[in-house]
């Protein structure tokens, strides 16, 4: 499948499929996304409730590696393991385009802990910074079945339009079972569909703002 960069309306990279129409990140802006859902209303919110010094994560499409990019350089004052599921790993050369740490500024080392996350060893929890481990995992979110062992889930797979099936009841489940109690789920999406689905499994599921270019986004906990 057809594969090409682009570029998004914040300036940061993402990844476009032609036959899809489809893109890793919103088109509106993949930097401003990946902060407003995973970062702020996803991590910033499971730190205040949990208040401890280490938290699992558990990315659903770890994709680009954005997401983890930015999770990587959150503070010193809390541990991070992060496992990030991907069925299929963006390819060396694709990822040489992407332009993340041109677009952090902030962060100096960030063109250093995005290369070693990339080539870092597949399936093995790693040390990527002080605080932050990397676990990247080559399968299908069908084949996840931990229990019990994730404080939050940033949920980034593809939308419901070209993939439905991530999207589901069985899926949810799966999430569910995966997080400790009061474990949280984020995720961009926001159609009703998807929140009766979280909903019919035992998530208290809220609308909240979405990221710029989409109204609403959802957020999930595990009670």
């Amino acid at each position: 499948m057809e594969r090409k960069i682009i570029k998004t309306g914040d300036g940061s990279s993402t990844i476009h499929i032609p036959e899809w129409n489809e893109q890793y990140h919103s088109k509106h802006g993949a930097l401003q996304e990946a902060m407003h859902v995973f970062i702020r209303t996803g991590l910033d919110f499971t730190v205040a409730e949990f208040n401890k010094n280490e938290l699992s994560i558990l990315e659903i499409g770890f994709g680009t590696g954005l997401n983890a990019l930015l999770t990587a350089f959150y503070g010193d004052a809390i541990t991070i393991n992060y496992t990030g599921v991907e069925a299929y790993p963006v390819k060396p050369e694709e990822l040489a385009i992407l332009n993340y740490a041109s677009v952090l500024p902030d962060f100096k080392t960030a063109a250093e802990v995005f290369n070693k996350m990339h080539h870092t060893e597949w399936e093995k929890m790693l040390p990527i910074t002080a605080h932050f481990n990397l676990k990247k995992q080559e399968k299908t979110f069908q084949e996840i079945d931990e229990r019990a062992i994730f404080d939050l889930i940033y949920f980034d797979a593809f939308g419901a339009r070209v993939q439905p099936e991530l999207w589901t009841e069985p899926i949810f489940l799966k999430m569910y079972n995966s997080l400790k109690l009061n474990g949280v789920l984020v995720t961009y999406a926001a159609k009703g569909s998807v929140r009766r689905a979280m909903q019919a499994v035992g998530f208290t599921v809220e609308r909240l703002p979405g990221p710029p270019g989409k109204r609403e986004m959802l957020r999930a906990v595990k009670k």
